[in-house]
Formats: C-alpha cells, structure tokens, sequence
C-alpha cells in the first residue's frame, strides 16, 4: 500500500501547475490544439525560425484567410515552433509555404502533376491525402497510402 501512495505523490509532485491552479498546458499542446483546429498541424522542422516568426506575425491574412490569435497563445506558439524549426535553406521558402520548400520538393519528385490536382488530394498542402497516420506524427513512407485512382509512376505526366 506504501508504495501505490509513493506513486501517487511522485505523479502528483511531477505534475506541472499553472499560477492559477490549472494544469498547465504545454506550447506543443497548445500549437496542435490551434493550428489543428484549421488544419494539420504542419511540424515546426518543416520551415526554418524565419518563416515561422512571418507566418505568425501575419495570422490574420493567413493563407487567405483570417486565423488571428490571442497574443499570449500567439507567443506561445511561436516559441514553440521556433525552438523546434528546421535548419538550412532547404527548409526555408519566401512564399512560407512548405510546399515550396526544397526539402518538400524533393521528398515528393516522384508525385505526378496530375495528382496535386486529383479532387481527393485537392492540393500540396493536403498531407493527410496520403499520409495517412500525419495527424499522429508519422510522416515515414510505410504510412503513405494514395487515394484511390493515383499512381507514382504516370505515363501522361
């Protein structure tokens, strides 16, 4: 019995607290929690800190559209993906679109045009099309599966 309440005070003691008696929530929560909520939460190594200190400061034409955060949830955000960006100009893109990254380009050069396109694709910037397990952090190429139809290799293309 000693040792299950041992147990229970060492996660309780472990247990980060906010100054408001609220469980406090971690910038990854955070960041998943609000970018996720528009779309998948694209991980902070695809672009460099640069690019995301400018996506962040332009949230309210985001992409076409108005993602305006509150500054201290803003802050949190960018500290966290710029501690966690990618480094080097292959990861960097002027557009801020990871899809115009070289890194991105080259992971996916054998993807046909046409498939960009494809309505259950619908743009670059679907991950998820393909990526089947992206939204979980997965990204490695056992966990792409291409919508029905596509194909790598297109004679057409």
């Amino acid at each position: 019995m000693k040792w299950i309440a041992a147990i229970v005070m060492a996660v309780a003691a472990s247990t980060a607290w906010a100054g408001n008696g609220t469980q406090a929530v971690s910038d990854k929560t955070v960041w998943k929690q609000e970018c996720g909520s528009c779309h998948i939460a694209y991980p902070p190594q695809f672009l460099i800190s640069d690019n995301w200190e400018r996506v962040m400061s332009g949230l309210d034409k985001h992409f076409g559209d108005n993602a305006s955060l509150d500054t201290g949830v803003k802050q949190q955000i960018l500290a966290y993906l710029k501690s966690h960006a990618g480094k080097g100009s292959r990861h960097s893109a002027e557009s801020l679109r990871i899809s115009d990254t070289r890194w991105f380009r080259s992971e996916h050069d054998e993807v046909p045009s046409k498939a960009w396109k494809d309505p259950a694709v619908h743009s670059r910037a679907n991950c998820k099309a393909c990526h089947i397990y992206a939204e979980h952090g997965d990204w490695s190429e056992s966990g792409v599966r291409l919508p029905a139809g596509l194909h790598m290799i297109d004679e057409d293309d």
